[in-house]
């Protein structure tokens, strides 16, 4: 009999034995997480525990399915049992289980962010709020951050504290806007992404029956990237582990970056305290990095309070130390790079998608993708517009949505009237406000139209019987039709494909090939193997693949989608993007202070060690060699800002790092693009002349001339500044500044008093 954990190393080998009781298992960059994971899984199984009494939490489906693909290999079909996905689909799937028990259908819709933010909207706008001061993406986060932190509407509403904190950021009316949105979310029989958790905390605190049924049918569960739960995550994790304590978790509190969105450091650092008798594992040995690589990233996280102590280590070569490129503007900065992947390229017979480009923040990308263009790099940029978030694709699945639950609202509105069918926005807003005023849905409205007394002539009234009617037709045909085959029915009575058939829109092509493409998805769906029916949670084959269990898969997706498209492409993105992925060489951009860290953070050391585990993440993603990137001057916000190297460069150990002694030579390829202030000079390399100090009272033009480029200036209402740049002669000479407290300002000499410091 193969002895499956001979294949792993000694610690990994140790963590995977260890089956019984609470086990923490915290591993390294690039030290074997997954496959301890996998193969930590398939020991249960071959020791005789049930398949489907195992429970395997991930934060991707991407995840979840390449580890249950490894684990199906090692230990045969049996491991189809296992339940294992994202908390968010795991957690969908009892809900809809156990639905009538909250007050839901069990066909109840998933809202994504786009349609939360719609709803938001609308709600804005019937309350006559200004929709500058109430940002939909703030209002959404807020109360995001209330629902997993377990915050009610009630408790929102009633707390003195919070309402304080909206009052003082002048959105006294988000606790009424988070009670409106429920109540709309509930009429629609929908939930979003955080109702997900915060719905599955109140299943097993107000139902003890559902607490101990999951917790018998669990009784083994395993959660990865454990540093990334937030509390309500934390609490669900805690309650279904409580009766046989079988919970392993794993993950890295150096690569716990998503503070932002509700993770929970103190949820690894605290493990100990909420299981005493824990087992501790760590994982040291780095299987993916050079030594500078991992040392280097050694020397930077020592710097961090808040860790478990451990000393990542590897076997792998030496390696080239880290390259560090210094340009005299993003622009400079970008064709350095460009060059640098290029000469790496060519030099070792590589492919483009050997490298990744990482930012800390989407803006810094622009001055990256016209320098890789300038000399035709291919790139793709990760967190573009992913398949599902496509406008076409978006409104055959909110027909889809409809017909599945005729309560969804916002899928309702988003279709009633396109293609256009006579029934407009005034009719709408009508119909929207019996709604509201009637506390039902919009479809109980449009059901019952006739006894609203709404004023909607005839012929209108004609028109949304005839959508009820087609609607309810296509609902009553879901037990009986397979996805694909209801599908492309909507599809044709909705008329979408013959409307862009008709348009003359020629992007309406490739709308046309994406509808095709998401038919393709669905009848790919219909001969799948398995799937997970309500019936005793069992895996079992259902007669027929029915639209709904479709969708419940679909609108679960976390826009992990790969393109189709040529591979061969230099990768892109941010690094909260890039965290569980790795290239062989990796170009970090940007490492100034107030960009890398963040000048939001470094006034408070949570968030500065945050930065650092984030600058950690980046350094970790390297397996061969890691360049870094810097520029004197970046044009942010409209303004030319003069940049200081990041802090993180100085704390990685001289050791590891090639700091260049003199500027790096300018790039080869072509001149940089022309700079914004069209006779500016370079600002690096102009000398500076030695005036005689005073004020210039900008009367004549020989006081007007002594303002030169590099000096520093005093204006009366503006403070300290540099010159930056000159532009014309004689009275019409103007001087372009950087001041220190008010950014850029272009000023007329002949009236500007200025003061030469």
């Amino acid at each position: 009999m193969r002895d499956l954990l001979s294949e792993l190393n000694e610690e990994q080998r140790r963590a995977a034995a260890c089956i019984e009781g609470p086990v923490m298992i915290i591993a390294g960059a690039g030290s074997g997480k997954t496959r301890t994971l996998t193969y930590r899984i398939a020991h249960l199984i071959e020791e005789g525990v049930d398949s489907f009494q195992i429970l395997a939490l991930t934060f991707t489906n991407k995840a979840a399915a390449e580890m249950k693909e490894r684990i199906i290999k090692l230990v045969g079909n049996e491991a189809r049992n296992i339940w294992m996905g994202t908390f968010h689909s795991i957690f969908a799937k009892i809900l809809r289980f156990e639905a009538e028990k909250i007050g839901y259908i069990p066909s109840f819709t998933i809202y994504d962010t786009d349609d939360s933010k719609s709803a938001i909207k609308q709600i804005i706008k019937s309350l006559n709020l200004d929709p500058k001061t109430y940002n939909t993406s703030f209002v959404l986060g807020r109360i995001s951050m209330a629902k997993s932190n377990l915050i009610s509407v009630e408790d929102y509403l009633s707390n003195s504290e919070i309402q304080q904190t909206d009052l003082a950021s002048k959105k006294p009316m988000i606790g009424e806007i988070y009670k409106l949105y429920n109540q709309r979310l509930h009429n629609s029989m929908a939930m979003d992404f955080d109702d997900l958790l915060y719905n599955m905390n109140v299943l097993l605190r107000d139902f003890p029956d559902v607490l101990l049924k999951y917790q018998e049918r669990f009784r083994h569960i395993l959660v990865d990237e454990y540093q990334d739960t937030n509390f309500s995550q934390y609490l669900i994790i805690k309650k279904m582990a409580a009766r046989y304590q079988n919970i392993c978790v794993v993950g890295d509190d150096a690569q716990s970056i998503y503070a932002f969105r509700g993770a929970n450091i103190q949820n690894i650092l605290n493990f100990k305290r909420d299981y005493p008798d824990v087992r501790l594992f760590k994982l040291e040995q780095n299987y993916r990095s050079t030594q500078n690589i991992v040392n280097a990233a050694n020397s930077i996280i020592s710097n961090n309070k808040e860790q478990i102590k451990k000393e990542i280590w590897t076997a792998n070569d030496t390696g080239n130390r880290i390259q560090l490129l210094n340009g005299v503007d993003e622009r400079e900065e970008g064709i350095m790079v460009a060059n640098s992947i290029l000469e790496i390229k060519d030099a070792n017979e590589l492919d483009f998608s050997d490298f990744a480009i990482l930012y800390r923040t989407n803006m810094q990308s622009r001055a990256i993708e016209e320098a890789l263009r300038k000399i035709k790099i291919p790139y793709k940029i990760f967190g573009g517009l992913s398949f599902y978030r496509r406008k076409e694709i978006k409104d055959v699945l909110s027909y889809l949505r409809l017909v599945i639950n005729n309560y969804d609202d916002e899928a309702l509105m988003r279709v009633i009237n396109y293609p256009a069918r006579g029934i407009g926005q005034t009719t709408l807003d009508k119909i929207r406000i019996a709604a509201s005023d009637n506390d039902v849905s919009v479809w109980t409205v449009l059901e019952n139209i006739d006894s609203f007394g709404l004023g909607i002539n005839t012929a209108t009234l004609n028109r949304i019987n005839d959508f009820v009617l087609m609607i309810k037709s296509l609902t009553s045909q879901i037990s009986i039709m397979n996805a694909y085959d209801l599908a492309k029915q909507v599809i044709f009575n909705s008329g979408i494909i013959r409307f862009l058939k008709e348009d003359e829109d020629p992007d309406n092509v490739n709308r046309i090939e994406n509808i095709e493409e998401l038919l393709n998805g669905i009848q790919e769906f219909c001969e799948k193997e398995d799937i997970i029916t309500p019936e005793e949670n069992e895996v079992q084959e259902p007669e027929i693949r029915t639209l709904d269990l479709f969708l419940q898969q679909v609108l679960l997706l976390t826009d992990e989608e790969n393109d189709k498209e040529d591979t061969n492409k230099v990768s892109l993105m941010t690094i909260h993007a890039a965290k569980g992925l790795e290239y062989p060489y990796v170009y970090v951009v940007g490492m100034e202070e107030n960009l890398f860290p963040s000048a939001m953070s470094i006034s408070n050391r949570q968030e500065l060690e945050e930065e650092r585990r984030l600058f950690y993440v980046a350094v970790t993603r390297a397996e061969k060699m890691l360049t870094l990137t810097h520029a004197n001057t970046r044009y942010q916000y409209g303004n030319v800002s003069f940049q200081e190297l990041s802090r993180f460069v100085d704390e990685i150990d001289p050791k590891y790092i090639d700091i260049p002694i003199k500027k790096t030579t300018l790039p080869k390829v072509g001149s940089l693009p022309k700079p914004m202030f069209a006779k500016r000079k370079n600002i690096a390399s102009e000398p500076l002349k030695r005036v005689q100090q005073g004020p210039v009272k900008g009367n004549t033009p020989a006081q007007i001339s002594a303002i030169q480029i590099g000096m520093r200036v005093k204006h009366e209402k503006f403070g300290y500044g540099k010159v930056i740049g000159i532009e014309g002669d004689g009275d019409s000479k103007k001087a372009l500044i950087f001041f220190e407290a008010m950014g850029e300002k272009q000023l007329m000499l002949k009236f500007a008093k200025l003061t030469i410091e």
